[in-house]
C-alpha cells in the first residue's frame, strides 16, 4: 500500500505542470549554418519569480511549441550538448511565433575561460535512453559507480540489470566480451572522467547480436579540432577501508590522426560482511538444526588499467580505428573468515565451526578492436569491417581450513584442502556491415562470425576432508569449451509524415562443444534460429507519439555456467556449473507513448522461456548448500514504466522513473523430490534524480539521487526492499584548470537487502553488506587546451561508428 501511495504522489509530481492555459508559443532552433537542431531542451520560466512553467524538446527540423501558456512575461532557456546555453525573454498576449533562435557551438579557445559544470541530462531518441554525464558531478569516481546512477539500471551483486534482465556492455559501440565479475573489475578501474554519455538500449535491433537482450553503451569523450588536452586525477574513497585511484588521460588531435590514452592505478582494500542462515529439515519437515553464519571477506587488489583509442583518416571517406583496453591485476588476494554456529531444534548450541579461506590470484585481460570504414559517394552509404580479439588469463591458488568445536571450544575435527585454478579464454570476432538508402527506405545488412575458446583446469591437493561434498570429486579437473556463432542480418526502415515502420531479421547458427576430460563428458550442440524484430511508430500530432515493438532474443549459457567444477567457500558450501544447460529464447513486446518528448510511458511483456538461472539448494540429509545453474521451466515478466524529466527552476533539473512490475519463474526443486516451484513477486521501482546549480557562474553544482525497489526475484531467492540515497558536489577552480568533487553514497545505509529462499523443505537466506556506504573525494588537474568541448558533429560520428 505504501508503494501505491508513493506511485500516486510521484505521478502527481510528473504531471503537476499540465494545467489548462490559453496561448501557443512556437519557433525554430537553428545551428550556425541555419540547419534545424533536433532534441534541444527548452525550459519555459515565469519572468517574475523564475518558476518553471513548461518544457519541451525540438523536433527533427528544429521546430518547437509550448501549448496552453497564460498571458505573462517569460524566459525560455535552450540547452544542447556542445552548444552555449541561450536565453530569450518575451511576453505572451496572444498566439506567438518567435524568430528563429540560433545556438552557438562551444568552439575551443586557447584563452582561459571559466569551465561550466553541466547538469546531467537525459532524453529518449531512436529507441535509446541517453544519459549525458560529461563534466557533471557524476563524472568523478569510476565507471561502475556511474552506472549505478544511470536511470533504469539496477545493480544486484556483480550483475547489471535492466527490467530484471542482464545487460550487455558496449564501449564506444564495441561489445565487451566478459563475465559479470570480470566486467565489474574492468569498469571499477576505468575513470568516469572520460565518459560522455551512457546509452540504455532495452530492445536492440537485428544488427546487434541476438543474445544482447539489453545494452548499456558507454560513449567516451571525443573532439574534432586539432589540439591537445589532458588531465591528471586522483580519487580517494573511504568506506570501511580507504581506496585510491590515480590516473592520467591525454588526447591529441591532428588533421588526420586522433589519439587518446588513459592509464590508472587502483590500489583497493574492500570489505564485505554477510549474515546467513540455513534451517535443515527431516523428511517429514521437522526442524533438525539451525545454522547461523557470519562471513567477512577482505580483498586486496592493485589493478592497473589502460585504454587506447587511435583513429587515422586517410581521407574524408576512409578511416581506420584501433581500440584497446588492458586490465592487469597482479598479486590480488581474498581472505574469507567464516564462523558458523549450529543450533538444535530446541535452539541450543550444539557445535560451531570456523573456516579460513585464503585466495591469491593474478589476472590479465586484453581486448582489441580494429575497424575500417569506407563512405561511398552516395549519401548515407557506408561499408565497415570490424575485427575483435580478447585475451584473458587468470591464475588462482586457494587454501581452505575448517575447524569444528564443541560448545565449550573442545576440538572435534579439522579439515583442509588446497586447489589451483587456471582459466584461459580467447574470443575472436569478424564483422562486415553495409548501410545505404533505396529511395525512401533505409537499409542495413551484414554478417558476423564469432568464436569463444575457453580452457579451464582445477587441481585439488593436500586434501584432508571426509565431508560429503568431497565424496565424488576428482583431484584434477579439466574443462574445454568452444563456441562458434555465424550470423546474417538485414533490416529496413521507412518514414512517412506521421508513421514509421522498421523491420529486421537476424539468422544465427550456433555450434558449441563442452568437454570434461576427467569426467569423460563430451557435449556438442548445433542449432539455427531466426530472430525477427519489428517497431512501428505513429505520431498523430506534434505532441503525441505511439510505438509498438517486438523482438525475439536468445540467451546462451556462458562457459563459466557450463563448467562442472566445484568452487568451495568451505566444505559445506560450493558452487558448480551445469554442462547440460541449453539456450533459452525470449519474446519481448513493448507499447510506448510519449507526450511532448518529455513524458514517456512504457508497457512491456517479456516471455523469457527456459531462462538459465543460478539456483541455491540445501541438502538436508548431508548438511551442505550448493549453488547450481539450471534452466527454469518457464519465466515471464510484465509491467508499466513512467519516465519524465524537466527543469523545476533555473539551474534545477529533475527526472523520475516509476515502475510497477510482476516477475515470475518456475523451476525444478532438486532437493525437494524434483517438485515444480514458482518464485514470483509484484514490485514497485522508483528512481528520482535532482541536479542543482549552486552558483550563478555555473561552476558549482550538487546532485541528489534516490532509488527505491520494493521487492525482486533472483533465481530461487526473493529479494527484500532496497533503498538508496546518494548526494554529490562538484566545483571547478582556477578558471577551469582544476576541479574538486565530493560524493556521498548510500547515505541511509539501506542499499543491501535480505535474499531468502523459503519453500517446501528449503529455508535459507543471506544478507550481503559490501561497502555501499562511502565518501569519495576527487581531484583533477587539466592540461593543455582543457576548454575543448565536444560538438554535434562528434555525436554524429559516434552514431556512424556503431559496432553491430
Amino acid at each position: 500500500m505504501k508503494g501505491v501511495h508513493f506511485l500516486i504522489l510521484s505521478i502527481g509530481f510528473c504531471f503537476s505542470n499540465l494545467a489548462f492555459s490559453q496561448f501557443n508559443v512556437s519557433g525554430k532552433v537553428l545551428d550556425e549554418n541555419s540547419r534545424g537542431l533536433s532534441y534541444v531542451n527548452l525550459s519555459l520560466f515565469k519572468e517574475s519569480d523564475s518558476s518553471f512553467v513548461d518544457g519541451t524538446v525540438s523536433e527533427d527540423d528544429g521546430s518547437f511549441q509550448f501549448s496552453n501558456i497564460p498571458e505573462d512575461d517569460y524566459t525560455v532557456s535552450l540547452s544542447y550538448m556542445g552548444y552555449k546555453t541561450h536565453e530569450l525573454k518575451f511576453t505572451v498576449k496572444d498566439h506567438l511565433v518567435l524568430k528563429d533562435i540560433m545556438l552557438i557551438a562551444k568552439h575551443s579557445r586557447l584563452a582561459e575561460v571559466e569551465i561550466e559544470i553541466n547538469q546531467p541530462e537525459i532524453r529518449k531518441e531512436n529507441g535509446k535512453l541517453i544519459f549525458e554525464v560529461e563534466n557533471t558531478s557524476l563524472s568523478s569516481g569510476n565507471t561502475w559507480n556511474l552506472l549505478k546512477q544511470t536511470p533504469g539500471v539496477i545493480v544486484i551483486s556483480d550483475n547489471l540489470l535492466i527490467k530484471n534482465r542482464n545487460a550487455t556492455i558496449y564501449i564506444n559501440n564495441q561489445k565487451v566480451y566478459l563475465s559479470s565479475s570480470e566486467r565489474k573489475q574492468l569498469l571499477e578501474s576505468y575513470s568516469a572522467e572520460n565518459i560522455k554519455t551512457i546509452e540504455v538500449i532495452e530492445n536492440p535491433s537485428a544488427k546487434y547480436d541476438a543474445e544482447d537482450g539489453s545494452i548499456i553503451n558507454i560513449i567516451t569523450s571525443k573532439v574534432l579540432i586539432p589540439t591537445y588536452k589532458g588531465s591528471i586525477y586522483k580519487n580517494y574513497t573511504q568506506g570501511v577501508y580507504a581506496k585510491y585511484q590515480i590516473g592520467t588521460s591525454h588526447y591529441l588531435r591532428t588533421k588526420k590522426f586522433n589519439f587518446f590514452v588513459n592509464y590508472s592505478v587502483n590500489p583497493q582494500k574492500k570489505f564485505k560482511n554477510d549474515s546467513s542462515y540455513i534451517n535443515y529439515f527431516s523428511m517429514d519437515k521437522m526442524l533438525l538444526e539451525k545454522w547461523q553464519t557470519d562471513f567477512n571477506k577482505t580483498e586486496n587488489s592493485n589493478a592497473q588499467n589502460a585504454h587506447i583509442i587511435m583513429d587515422y583518416e586517410f581521407d574524408s571517406n576512409n578511416t581506420l580505428s584501433l581500440n584497446n583496453t588492458l586490465l592487469f591485476s597482479p598479486n590480488s588476494d581474498v581472505k574469507n573468515d567464516v564462523k558458523t554456529k549450529v543450533f538444535s531444534n530446541e535452539n541450543k548450541l550444539d557445535s560451531l565451526f570456523s573456516t579460513n579461506n585464503f585466495l591469491e590470484k593474478d589476472l590479465l585481460n586484453s581486448s582489441t578492436n580494429l575497424r575500417f570504414e569506407h563512405k561511398f559517394k552516395k549519401e548515407k552509404t557506408l561499408l565497415s569491417l570490424t575485427t575483435h580479439l580478447t585475451y584473458y588469463d587468470e591464475h588462482e591458488t586457494q587454501y581452505v581450513e575448517t575447524t569444528y568445536l564443541s560448545p565449550n571450544n573442545t576440538l572435534l575435527n579439522q579439515n583442509s584442502f588446497s586447489n589451483r585454478n587456471h582459466q584461459h579464454i580467447q574470443i575472436y570476432a569478424f564483422q562486415l556491415d553495409f548501410e545505404t538508402f533505396f529511395g525512401e527506405f533505409e537499409f542495413n545488412s551484414g554478417t558476423k562470425v564469432s568464436r569463444i575458446n575457453s580452457n579451464s583446469t582445477l587441481n585439488f591437493f593436500d586434501v584432508n576432508s571426509e565431508a560429503p561434498s568431497f565424496n565424488d570429486i576428482n583431484n584434477f579437473n579439466r574443462f574445454d569449451y568452444d563456441e562458434t556463432v555465424v550470423a546474417f542480418y538485414g533490416e529496413t526502415e521507412r518514414k512517412w509524415k506521421k508513421f514509421n515502420l522498421a523491420l529486421g531479421l537476424r539468422v544465427e547458427n550456433t555450434k558449441r562443444t563442452g568437454v570434461s576430460y576427467t569426467e569423460n563428458y563430451n557435449n556438442t550442440r548445433t542449432y539455427t534460429e531466426l530472430f525477427p524484430s519489428m517497431e512501428t511508430t505513429y505520431k498523430p500530432e506534434k505532441n503525441h507519439s505511439f510505438s509498438l515493438s517486438y523482438h525475439r532474443k536468445i540467451a546462451r549459457p556462458r562457459y563459466n555456467s557450463l563448467n562442472p567444477f566445484r568452487y568451495f567457500l568451505n566444505e559445506n558450501n560450493y558452487q558448480t556449473g551445469n554442462p547440460n544447460l541449453v539456450a533459452s529464447i525470449s519474446n519481448n513486446f513493448n507499447l510506448n507513448y510519449s507526450f511532448k518528448n518529455a513524458y514517456f510511458l512504457d508497457v512491456y511483456y517479456r516471455d523469457n522461456g527456459r531462462n538459465a538461472s543460478q539456483l541455491v539448494f540445501q541438502n538436508n540429509e548431508k548438511r551442505y548448500l550448493r549453488s547450481i545453474y539450471a534452466n527454469v521451466l518457464e519465466s515471464n515478466s510484465y509491467g508499466i514504466e513512467l519516465f519524465h524529466s524537466r527543469s523545476i527552476k533555473k539551474g534545477w533539473y529533475s527526472q523520475a522513473i516509476l515502475s510497477v512490475y510482476h516477475e515470475e519463474e518456475t523451476f525444478i526443486a532438486l532437493e525437494s523430490n524434483n517438485q515444480n516451484v514458482t518464485n514470483q513477486t509484484d514490485g514497485f521501482y522508483a528512481s528520482i534524480y535532482n541536479s542543482i546549480q549552486l552558483s550563478k557562474d555555473r561552476t558549482f553544482s550538487a546532485d541528489l539521487n534516490f532509488l527505491y525497489i520494493s521487492s525482486f526475484i533472483r533465481g530461487s531467492y526473493q529479494i527484500d526492499e532496497m533503498i538508496t540515497l546518494s548526494a554529490g558536489l562538484r566545483k571547478t577552480l582556477w578558471k577551469g584548470r582544476g576541479e574538486v568533487s565530493l560524493h556521498l553514497a548510500d547515505i541511509l545505509n539501506q542499499r543491501s537487502s535480505w535474499l531468502r529462499s523459503n519453500y517446501l523443505n528449503q529455508d535459507n537466506g543471506y544478507f550481503a553488506q559490501p561497502e555501499n556506504r562511502y565518501i569519495r573525494l576527487g581531484l583533477t588537474y587539466n592540461l593543455g587546451n582543457f576548454n575543448l568541448s565536444n560538438n554535434k558533429k562528434s555525436i554524429n560520428i559516434q552514431e556512424e561508428e556503431r559496432l553491430n
